[in-house]
């Protein structure tokens, strides 16, 4: 057993980690040192304030009331980071909107800018949930391409009483969507393994779905992603959308909404912000959708196409009317 930690020693550890973070390009060095110290520890966050002050030993105030090994433990964690494996993947979880959940390998880590995505899924829920005239009707939301199932979990649990079916092609994906609706209390998710590419997917869904959420992998093949977290972290399943445009899970998509929604249902799917005229012409030509628009991120860049599954009886394959060509393309 080395000498106590102390509160000083652990702000000297913290200093050290973020200085070898930043050397490493690591741009949220301070944040990161702090949250694997946090780990090592068992404490949710380092809140400074709460600790004791100079060298008052910190084993009595911690969870389990030691901090035996925490100086080598800390050293491996920042080593593993400083060699860019992605701190989510590090400590095996992340917060997406309200909810926790586990982060696995061969699983899309969630970003946040995907909480726009869900919160435009979540306000329409919350819209058809309040709606007296669909009391004994629950919204019903599917979540295509689900990866760890943040989306359709944050919907759920958001919305209380909607009906959530989730569909991956990735069976560890199936299986980690499964695993954090349970962990997190989602009542209504349905997971299953699934190709949107599959004309046939869900089927028995065909025009009866109120909201189609979708974060397709849509990375063309010579786009390379240049942060090694996730070039060389994440699943090539979940980053490239096929096709030299990357789009060909993406117009999937497009295609298995129009057909899943019922007239007057909600499609909002994210895509790259160089892609956003692109999309929108894929939910045009759809023939099935109006009110096609682009909205943005957190960052404000065009990152998810919005629209509605029209109710004047088009189908899949119809051109729209130029009335309904609906930000939109110039």
């Amino acid at each position: 057993m080395g000498d106590a930690l102390t509160a000083d020693g652990l702000r000297r550890a913290v200093r050290a980690a973020e200085s070898i973070l930043t050397e490493a390009g690591v741009g949220s060095a301070r944040h990161d040192a702090e949250a694997l110290a946090a780990w090592c520890l068992g404490l949710p966050r380092l809140e400074w304030y709460r600790l004791p002050a100079g060298d008052a030993a910190l084993a009595p105030a911690l969870p389990g009331g030691t901090t035996d090994g925490f100086l080598g433990e800390y050293a491996e964690v920042v080593e593993r980071r400083r060699t860019r494996e992605p701190l989510q993947r590090i400590v095996g979880h992340t917060v997406f909107r309200h909810v926790t959940v586990e982060v696995v390998d061969d699983v899309f880590v969630p970003r946040p800018e995907t909480e726009t995505v869900a919160q435009v899924a979540i306000d329409e829920a919350a819209r058809l949930r309040a709606d007296p005239a669909r009391a004994d009707d629950p919204p019903l939301v599917v979540d295509l391409c689900c990866g760890s199932g943040v989306i359709g979990i944050s919907v759920d649990v958001e919305v209380p009483g909607t009906r959530v079916v989730a569909v991956d092609l990735s069976p560890e994906a199936v299986r980690a969507t499964s695993a954090n609706a349970a962990r997190v209390g989602s009542l209504t998710q349905r997971t299953l393994v699934g190709d949107v590419t599959d004309p046939a997917l869900l089927a028995e869904l065909d025009g009866t779905v109120d909201v189609v959420v979708s974060n397709p992998p849509y990375i063309p093949p010579d786009a390379v992603p240049v942060d090694p977290e996730v070039r060389d972290h994440d699943p090539d399943l979940a980053l490239y959308g096929r096709g030299t445009d990357g789009l060909e899970v993406p117009r999937a998509v497009v295609l298995a909404a129009a057909r899943l929604l019922r007239p007057g249902g909600l499609f909002v799917m994210e895509h790259a912000e160089v892609q956003a005229a692109q999309v929108r012409e894929a939910a045009r030509a759809a023939g099935a959708f109006t009110d096609v628009r682009t909205l943005p991120d957190l960052t404000g860049r065009d990152r998810m196409v919005v629209a509605r599954r029209a109710d004047d009886g088009s189908v899949p394959g119809a051109p729209v009317p130029a009335r309904d060509r609906g930000r939109m393309d110039p």
